[in-house]
């Protein structure tokens, strides 16, 4: 019997007692592991060896895991400076606590989300306490991360195995395992004889101008061998559902603004009719810019306006905040914390020039904001904006025009609940249904710009405004529990490669 060369050697290498790995097989035949998992399979086909797979997994510790092996995990420095402050007997101040821990930056958050979850003590009102009696050294996620560490697994806790994985501080992959073995026809075509016979897998330029390949035996080609698995770029499912969003909107008649990342508070917040002594105007909400400090050109008439809107109201029976306003801190430079600032450039006619209703207007632009990090909020995240400029608006107009929005993308049971803005009334809050956990996930907010905000501007017919939030969108669309696995510095990279966008 004769048989390509590649085949010849896998009969030879395999076993017709037990199962050998192809690449124990390929070793032993002196084949590339690709090659001998092919001829395994063209020898199945004939029945002269069966081919088994099995499924291995496989945890490797992430270099914040790997960190946290050799030092220990944030929780613990946190009970640990807790137990040395006395958080044993009486609540201790919060901050005093984090202060002798040595805890910085991200390590702060990590600590604190997973003290009480693994019952160390509670954290309350600023406050935290700690239970004498827990034994922080054995804590089962740093004794899952030391067995993965030692190549121990199997003696680690499934569930603090799963935990870790959600931490971001082990990595899950999965081995496809092939076997090989030699079946009684194997056997026998063993010992009868089984020669190399010459084959040729690729056709080329000699064979074809010489007429060799008219004698040749070309190998068969396997249509069901698996190929190579080649991890290749591509646009982040965050982009492709930004552009999806953009041809949404420009389908349903709307135009694209763009503006700076940077911006006066003037723009971001004044001509909202946002009180400059608002808390969402901290340091605790704003990222502020200290080089440059201040924007160096604002149209001065307009500044007039909004600070006699502020100060005075507008109309007979308008309201200011009698509150102070002062032009340097209008001219302060945030990075912006909501793309409004656009619309107010766009709608002053500051941007490109005046605008006639009807118009409408959009943008799909990142945002910044000084939030908690948690599966829903990031620091940096992008922001969907929107407003149309016409007569004789109201609510409807603004529910109809998401109802059309959000069914493009398959999403149907919104739900709306009147809320507070300053620069709008009336106002509400959009709510989905999150399609795995079925809770009510907040999408964004919206409502009718107040004359407080317009008249200033010179817009003298009603606008509708909003401000979705693409991730939330995403997480509706295809269900993830965590933003953080899509978008950041600890996304899950086999999330984005093996999730298929929706069309």
């Amino acid at each position: 019997m004769k048989r390509p060369q590649a085949q010849v050697a896998v009969l030879q290498a395999a076993d017709a007692q037990e199962d050998r790995r192809i690449d124990e097989v390929a070793e032993d035949a002196d084949l590339k592991p690709e090659a001998a998992t092919r001829a395994a399979f063209e020898l199945e086909a004939d029945g002269l060896v069966t081919v088994a797979e099995e499924t291995l997994e496989h945890y490797d510790l992430t270099e914040e895991g790997d960190r946290y092996v050799r030092e220990s995990l944030p929780e613990q420095d946190l009970y640990a400076a807790a137990l040395d402050a006395g958080a044993d007997e009486e609540p201790v101040q919060m901050g005093q606590v984090i202060g002798v821990s040595g805890l910085e930056g991200g390590a702060v958050d990590i600590a604190l989300s997973n003290y009480a979850r693994k019952g160390y003590g509670e954290i309350d009102s600023g406050e935290i306490t700690a239970d004498p009696d827990i034994d922080a050294g054995a804590d089962p996620e740093m004794r899952a991360l030391e067995a993965v560490a030692d190549g121990r697994v199997e003696d680690a806790d499934a569930d603090a195995l799963d935990q870790l994985e959600r931490r971001g501080l082990l990595e899950l992959s999965e081995e496809t395992v092939r076997s090989v073995c030699l079946t009684d026809d194997g056997v026998t075509a063993l010992m009868e004889g089984v020669e190399a016979a010459e084959t040729v897998d690729q056709l080329t330029p000699e064979l074809l101008t010489s007429g060799e390949w008219e004698d040749v035996a070309f190998t068969e080609y396997n249509v069901e061998a698996d190929a190579e698995d080649v991890t290749h770029g591509k646009e982040h499912i965050l982009r492709q559902t930004a552009n999806r969003v953009k041809n949404t909107l420009v389908g349903m008649g709307f135009q694209e603004m763009e503006g700076p990342h940077v911006d006066a508070q003037f723009w971001i917040n004044d001509c909202l009719f946002m009180p400059q002594d608002h808390p969402a105007r901290t340091h605790w909400d704003q990222f502020a810019l200290s080089q440059p400090d201040e924007i160096q050109e604002l149209p001065e008439d307009l500044v007039e306006r909004v600070r006699s809107a502020h100060k005075n109201g507008v109309g007979p029976d308008g309201e200011g905040y009698h509150s102070p306003w002062e032009e340097d801190v209008a001219r302060g430079l945030d990075l912006r914390g909501h793309t409004t600032s656009l619309s107010m450039r766009y709608l002053s006619g500051h941007e490109i020039g005046e605008l006639e209703p009807p118009k409408r207007f959009f943008s799909v632009e990142k945002v910044y904001r000084n939030d908690t990090l948690d599966p829903t909020h990031l620091l940096e995240f992008f922001q969907i904006e929107g407003w149309v400029m016409a007569e004789d608006l109201s609510v409807r107009d603004l529910m109809g025009t998401f109802t059309e929005f959000y069914e493009q993308f398959g999403i149907t049971d919104l739900e709306f609940k009147p809320h507070y803005n300053p620069y709008t009334e009336p106002s509400f809050e959009l709510f989905g249904t999150h399609p795995e956990t079925g809770e009510v996930v907040e999408v964004g907010n919206s409502g009718i710009f107040r004359d407080e905000v317009l008249d200033p501007l010179g817009v003298d017919c009603d606008v509708m405004a909003w401000g979705l939030s693409l991730e939330r969108l995403l997480m509706l669309m295809y269900g993830f529990e965590d933003i953080r696995d899509v978008h950041g510095t600890l996304c899950d990279l086999e999330l984005l490669r093996e999730t298929e966008v929706m069309r």
